[in-house]
């Protein structure tokens, strides 16, 4: 008996399953129906439930015209479709159409009269029922407009495998396969849309925004996508606020306040229209009109608010649209439509009504308005002309969404189609097979949305990729202010291409957009002003990345552009200027021939070496006479060459340094001075040492030889060599480009090992020391036979230089480091050459007469006389002392007497004088036979 009830309920609801739903609706029935949901009103009536009495159904508020001429773009199209001879022949398209009123509540219950008549045909209770309106199941839903609503129906509809097919509905949500089964769209998703909105603003050079965003299910995920999109491109966002056209008015003034007091002058906004009208409202009544809209697809062209009242605060608004396709004959179709012809859609009387502000007979709004409304319409006939009446409904200049409407119709059909056609063997389903076109059911067809890959009559190809997306671009539009009538015009500036490599996906003619309305200025929403070349950004703490202050470059560093992140460091050979704009070549420096200081070097360098050329050609020429013989002639030759070369090192230095000059100078000057040094040392310990010498012997004479003389600076010289030879191997000095210095390049040789230079110089003067303390003992020898005090002197000049050469050296940098060694290579060689030579060159060619043998002998007896008178009184003074200590007897004291006899006795010894000193008697014996000789002759 249950069983029966059972059967009985379900057969009187399969019955009156036609007026499920709500009561407004446009329906055609047909062997195959489609589903429909259009957002035919903004909105319903917010009403708070106290639940006082039993709810009502909230009430669709103000007529939206776009939504009403995309229900006839599906209408168009099944009425094209069902005239085709090609497509679906002998099958009938029907369809029922519903008003979501942009409410998820409304849509739902749309939603549940498609999923209740698809379940009551699934319990196959055809032989029960006899009901002649019934019904066929919805095989397909066209719809929703919202991203918000069409998430909702997805749900529901996803649990019935009902396909869905979305003509305005771009959430990225709505791209999850598992949540969203049978979800389809014919709108590109918002990922593409949220970063074409961040190329656009970082095209425009804007860093500092606002973001609104609907409360839904469309605005929080697409301004989620713009914000990671503007982190990545290092633009803030000032303020992020959600809107709702259900805001209450203080929550709207708010919002307005924190927008007026933001000083980002660019307002982004995911919202569709009637979310973002009440916000644009209360800017117009306050008068804001320097701010720079942004707007996402879903109000980029919206009737709402594309108004002439709004368009002081929304001229100039940057918005993306679908692309626009054609529609055969669609207009006339749109012209046709009068209340009398179309009684199958009960939205064409409200739309008759609102265009003409009229009512029809029998209009239940007719009676509302006798009950007390304080509006007053006329009467109208229907039959009207509704194109003498300017309203969105006929403005099918650019067919975006409705063209979407148009291809998700006939992507079913297709489908469709594809059933019919199938062979089988060749199907997408069990076995290969096909399923029956007279008994399709909703899940089928869906399998077959799923492969459908085909094109168009207009030659746009339809396909769904895997997230059961199409690909689309998008039309950038400028809405511009019409010179006629003030109304709103929306001209096409520019496209976002989304299958373009990165970079080339943004194309905007900025000649033809126009700011706020007039200006063609771009506006400017930086939270900091920009940088001007030659500066960067710098951080400003507890501020967002975006507000910096402009800190200018460091020296050595420079940029090109405005609002520089960094300053780019200049290459190695350049250096930037003073406003740090842009970098110039450094000067290259080093010790030049033609400057200045390299002529002053050099001439002294040739002075010294004619100096001592000259002097070299004075010894040549007067190489017989005593002087130069007592100046040891043969080693006051090869002292002389040394000193040229000495010299000659010294022009190493200068000119731009190279490898090879590198390596040959500092062997040069080390060589050059050891070789000098050396001379000095063997002259003067040589003639040291013979005078000591008590009685000087043959073996004295052999081993002081020239030869030996000669071994010994070249065993001296030697070790230099060697010196040199093992630092080129090991270190080998270069030519080295100094780029530490600001504009400049300092030429200069990287001397390899520090250490090794150090023992150059310090082997040169530790011969030094030895000299100077040979020299300083030799000092009060006879000047004939030596320069003793004048080679002490050139020594503390040379040690003075080079002890000084120490620190200027480390302390001095680039080309006067050449210069510091020239002038100590200078200023020692001329202290030698000076000290040693000059004396004897002008008792050579100025004092001839003490230029003889004579003189020479008469010193050197002198000398004799000083030394054996100091001798003798160093032997009485030690003879005293043992006295003392003996006896303690008194000795006279000592007395001397020269004497030079005269008598014949003494004549054999005349030229022999003695030297009588105390006790004891020296007798020094000086031959001047030769001097007499030469005398008299």
């Amino acid at each position: 008996m249950r069983l029966v009830l059972y059967f009985l309920t379900l057969l009187s609801f399969s019955c009156v399953i036609s007026t499920y739903g709500p009561h407004q609706r446009a329906q055609m029935t047909g062997d195959i129906l489609l589903g429909g949901l259009f957002p035919i009103h903004f909105g319903v009536t917010s009403k708070d439930q106290d639940l006082a009495a039993r709810p009502q159904s909230t009430q669709c508020v103000r007529f939206n015209f776009r939504g009403f001429r995309w229900l006839q773009a599906m209408i168009f199209a099944i009425e094209e479709i069902n005239n085709s001879s090609s497509l679906l022949p002998n099958i009938t398209l029907g369809y029922r159409i519903f008003d979501t009123c942009n409410a998820v509540s409304k849509a739902l219950e749309a939603t549940l009269s498609f999923v209740a008549q698809n379940k009551i045909d699934s319990l196959n209770l055809d032989e029960f029922c006899n009901c002649t309106d019934h019904i066929p199941s919805t095989i397909a839903v066209v719809g929703a407009a919202g991203s918000a609503v069409s998430t909702a129906v997805a749900n529901l509809l996803g649990l019935f495998y009902i396909p869905q097919i979305s003509y305005a509905s771009s959430s990225r949500l709505l791209s999850n396969k598992n949540q969203y089964k049978s979800f389809m769209r014919t709108i590109p998703n918002d990922e593409y849309q949220a970063t074409a909105m961040a190329d656009i603003i970082e095209d425009f050079e804007w860093n500092w925004v606002i973001a609104v965003a609907s409360d839904d299910d469309y605005g929080r995920p697409g301004i989620e996508k713009f914000e990671k999109e503007m982190e990545e491109r290092d633009i803030c966002i000032h303020l992020n606020e959600l809107i709702s056209q259900y805001f209450e008015e203080h929550e709207i003034k708010a919002l307005a306040d924190r927008i007026e007091n933001s000083t980002a002058k660019v307002i982004v906004v995911f919202a569709s229209g009637p979310d973002i009208e009440p916000l644009i409202k209360e800017m117009v009544r306050r008068n804001i009109t320097d701010r720079t809209w942004l707007a996402s697809e879903a109000w980029a062209s919206s009737s709402l608010i594309a108004k002439q009242e709004y368009l002081n605060v929304v001229a100039g608004t940057i918005g993306f649209v679908l692309k626009a396709g054609p529609i055969p004959r669609f207009r006339e179709f749109l012209q046709q439509v009068q209340p009398k012809k179309d009684s199958h859609n009960e939205f064409v009387r409200e739309f008759w009504e609102e265009t003409f502000n009229c009512y029809l007979e029998d209009s239940p709004r007719l009676q509302e308005n006798e009950n007390g409304s304080t509006s007053f319409r006329p009467l109208c006939t229907g039959d009207e002309d509704v194109t003498h009446v300017e309203t969105p409904y006929l403005d099918f200049t650019h067919l975006r969404i409705s063209y979407n409407v148009y291809m998700a119709v006939y992507a079913i059909a297709q489908a469709l189609q594809d059933i019919l056609t199938c062979t089988p063997g060749h199907g997408l389903f069990a076995n290969n097979s096909c399923a029956d076109i007279k008994k399709i059911e909703a899940w089928q067809v869906l399998k077959q949305l799923r492969h459908l890959n085909y094109t168009n009559s207009v030659g746009d190809k339809v396909h769904f990729d895997e997230n059961t997306d199409i690909a689309a671009n998008y039309t950038i539009i400028n809405w511009h202010r019409s010179a006629e009538d003030n109304s709103v015009l929306f001209e096409e500036v520019g496209y976002y291409n989304v299958h373009a490599k990165k970079g080339a996906k943004l194309f905007i003619n900025k000649a033809k957009i126009l700011w706020n309305g007039h200006s063609s200025e771009v506006p400017f929403s930086n939270c900091s002003e920009d940088c001007e070349p030659g500066t960067r950004k710098g951080i400003i703490d507890s501020m967002p990345t975006c507000c910096f202050e402009c800190t200018e470059c460091s020296d050595g560093e420079y940029s090109n552009q405005k609002d520089a992140s960094v300053c780019t460091k200049c290459p190695n050979n350049s250096w930037s200027t003073g406003n740090h704009t842009f970098c110039f070549l450094k000067e290259i420096e080093f010790l030049s021939w033609s400057e200045p200081f390299g002529i002053a070097l050099t001439i002294c360098a040739v002075l010294g070496i004619v100096l001592t050329t000259f002097v070299l050609g004075v010894f040549v020429k007067y190489r017989n006479t005593p002087i130069v013989k007592a100046t040891n002639r043969e080693m006051s030759y090869v002292l002389l060459f040394s000193l040229i070369c000495c010299f000659s090192s010294s022009l190493i230095f200068i000119g731009e340094p190279q490898d090879w000059t590198c390596r040959l100078r500092q062997p040069a000057f080390g060589i050059s001075f050891v070789l000098c040094i050396s001379c000095i040392l063997v002259k003067t310990n040589r003639v040291l040492l013979v005078f000591e010498a008590k009685i000087p012997t043959s073996l004295h004479r052999k081993w002081w030889g020239l030869n030996l003389q000669f071994l010994l600076v070249f065993l001296f010289t030697f070790v230099q060599v060697m010196i040199c030879v093992v630092w080129l191997y090991n270190a080998p000095p270069s030519s080295y480009r100094n780029h530490d210095i600001d504009e400049i390049i300092f030429i200069t040789c990287n001397e390899g090992s520090m250490m090794a230079l150090g023992f150059l110089i310090g082997y040169t003067c530790f011969l030094a020391a030895i000299c100077f303390f040979f020299a300083f003992k030799s000092r009060k020898l006879p000047e004939n036979f030596t320069e003793a005090k004048f080679i002490t002197f050139s020594m503390l000049i040379f040690f003075i230089v080079w002890i000084s050469f120490i620190p200027a050296y480390f302390s001095t940098y680039g080309k006067f480091v050449s210069a510091v060694e020239v002038i100590a290579i200078l200023a020692s060689s001329f202290g030698l050459l000076a000290c040693i030579f000059f004396t004897k060159v002008y008792i050579i060619l100025f004092k001839p007469s003490r230029n003889t043998i004579e003189e020479v002998r008469c010193r050197t007896a002198a000398h004799a006389f000083k030394v054996a008178a100091k001798a003798t009184l160093k032997h009485e003074a030690v003879s005293r002392k043992k006295s003392n200590s003996i006896g303690g007897s008194s000795t006279p004291s000592p007395s001397s007497s020269f004497s030079l006899p005269t008598n014949g006795r003494d004549s054999a010894s005349s030229s022999r004088p003695r030297v009588s000193l105390g006790s004891g008697t020296v007798t020094l014996s000086l031959s001047f036979e030769e001097s007499r000789r030469s005398s008299i002759m």
